[in-house]
């Protein structure tokens, strides 16, 4: 299938689909919930604050009458959280069809997450490795699965530091670090994709990126007052949140992607902001890194990742 000719309108039915997205009481994961929850699925907001998560909930149904909605405690900065969240998914769902590993913090000032993991990258990618390991059992006996992680272009400032990866004798720096944990999810992607081939396993394992989307992600920017005018400009030429989970919703839904496949808006005059599949950097394509990587996080979750 061309690129350009993916169209959202002729996508089938997902009844009796199941389908997680971890953040997705807003910004680009709410926007891909509204779509699935429209096509049918059950659609699972897997979110830190519940409350924000009912108030999704309610948004979706108030476009979406018949919709079936569930909600479900996530924190993926908490490994006993994400445990728990696997545990009381499995106790209630047989099946996964999707897992779109959607939630992300961008640019945070220096903080720890509740295991001791340098934030963005606690969150961004240990959280997601370690939530994708305890579900991919069920991911894989589910026919014709799929895992979707959410990168950005901010990966190509990525730089992987395996004798230090989670900044404890290394200055700190926001967007480095941000850059180190989209690297990562691309990363694992790819090495997840490489294994799943091997095995011959039906999962399709993909990445995307929401290009320049005006989305919460970047709300601790606007606290430099020195950046809020650059913010501001920004807000006018974004993408909107739905412009920007395309890539994400495609790389779910798309029957003909292909495994280990990166989408993102198109740059082409005739198909601006349209969902295609794109290129990643060389370095995120380092199959060294990247079982370097895998083996980091096992340690470091202390979640074997058995596929």
């Amino acid at each position: 299938m061309e690129n350009s000719s993916w169209n959202l309108e002729n996508i089938k039915s997902l009844k009796d689909k199941v389908i997680i997205v971890t953040g997705g009481n807003t910004g680009l994961g709410f926007e891909a919930a509204k779509v699935f929850a429209k096509k049918h699925a059950t659609v699972i907001l897997a979110c830190r604050s519940l409350e924000r998560a009912t108030e999704a909930k309610n948004k979706i149904l108030a476009e979406t009458k018949d919709a079936t909605v569930d909600i479900m405690k996530l924190d993926l900065g908490s490994l006993a959280s994400i445990h728990a969240f696997v545990q009381a998914f499995k106790a209630k769902y047989s099946r996964l069809d999707i897992l779109l590993n959607n939630a992300g913090i961008m640019t945070v000032p220096y903080g720890k997450t509740e295991d001791g993991f340098e934030k963005q990258n606690g969150v961004n990618h240990l959280g997601h490795f370690a939530l994708t390991a305890q579900l991919f059992d069920l991911i894989a006996q589910t026919p014709h699965s799929r895992i979707v992680t959410v990168s950005s272009m901010a990966h190509k400032m990525g730089k992987m530091d395996f004798d230090d990866y989670l900044f404890e004798h290394s200055k700190y720096s926001k967007i480095g670090a941000y850059g180190r944990s989209k690297l990562s999810n691309l990363l694992f992607t790819y090495e997840l994709a490489r294994r799943v081939e091997a095995k011959h396993l039906d999962v399709r394992v993909m990445a995307a990126h929401p290009g320049v989307a005006n989305t919460e992600l970047g709300r601790y920017m606007t606290k430099n007052i020195l950046v809020r005018p650059l913010f501001w400009m920004f807000s006018k030429v974004a993408s909107t949140p739905y412009e920007g989970a395309l890539p994400e919703i495609r790389a779910c839904l798309d029957e003909t992607a292909l495994n280990g496949q990166y989408y993102g808006p198109s740059k082409d005059k005739k198909t601006k902001k349209q969902p295609v599949v794109v290129e990643s950097s060389e370095e995120s394509h380092s199959e060294a890194d990247a079982k370097k990587l895998w083996t980091l996080s096992e340690q470091l979750t202390k979640v074997p990742f058995i596929v």
